[in-house]
């Protein structure tokens, strides 16, 4: 069973890494391709293309010079702990175990603009990259095209090593939509987390965040390999809602 996550456009690179083990990411040429074709950019493009304020284009602009191979621990940092949006505060990696590392290393995975996908140990440098960046590339008109089938078949991979071929997908639209689904070599199932409002249950993204980061936990911490088992999460108030889950989309109200 593999679980993927989106990363987050917030970064921690201020607190040193307390982790000695790394691991690299798998597509680091294709990512100094997409650098390469950053640093073609100046701030006011990078505030265009990204739509984003003249100090965050400045920061990235920056951020694509900086940018150099080889990684190591001086100039990079493991993904699982630079990335430090609504999820990674719910996942909270700072706290895992030697052992909740090591699952966690072959089970969960982050999907990337820049890095593709990455999986916990890989380390990353600073950059913002989302996925539905419309950069044009020899490769094609956005990262979905540059990326290709790269990640797909990445996954496809990674499902081989499980004992479930089961992908849970805890990533955003945006992100999975980099996923070819007509192509993944076993079951997807997307759990999905509403707040009560009334008589009626709805999706509150900033919560909806949190929780995706909470059940990477549960399933981390608890070990979990069967599917069935991610069932019975019930962090921070979530139940299943057996009435309201199909077979693919199981959802968690509160």
């Amino acid at each position: 069973m593999i679980t993927v996550i989106s990363p987050a456009k917030n970064l921690n690179f201020k607190t040193p890494s307390y982790l000695d083990g790394f691991s690299l990411p798998e597509f680091l040429e294709d990512s100094r391709s997409l650098i390469n074709e950053l640093r073609k950019l100046n701030p006011k493009d990078i505030s265009t293309l990204m739509k984003v304020n003249d100090e965050i284009a400045v920061l990235n602009f920056e951020r694509n010079l900086a940018w150099k191979t080889p990684f190591t621990k001086d100039n990079a940092k493991q993904a699982v702990l630079a990335f430090n949006g609504q999820a990674y505060i719910g996942l909270n990696a700072s706290t895992f175990s030697d052992n909740d590392f090591v699952f966690a290393q072959k089970h969960l995975r982050i999907l990337s603009g820049l890095y593709g996908i990455l999986r916990p140990m890989d380390l990353i440098q600073p950059y913002r990259l989302e996925m539905g960046t419309q950069l044009k590339t020899k490769k094609g008109k956005n990262l979905y095209e540059f990326w290709g089938d790269k990640i797909t078949n990445f996954i496809n991979d990674e499902l081989k090593k499980q004992k479930k071929k089961v992908l849970i997908n805890l990533a955003s639209k945006e992100y999975f939509k980099s996923v070819d689904t007509k192509k993944i070599k076993g079951e997807i199932i997307t759990p999905v987390f509403k707040e009560q409002k009334g008589n009626s249950f709805k999706v509150v993204f900033v919560y909806a965040k949190h929780a995706r980061g909470l059940m990477s936990r549960f399933i981390i911490q608890n070990k979990i390999e069967e599917p069935e088992d991610i069932k019975a999460f019930d962090s921070e108030g979530y139940l299943f809602n057996r009435d309201l889950s199909t077979e693919k989309e199981w959802v968690f109200t509160r």
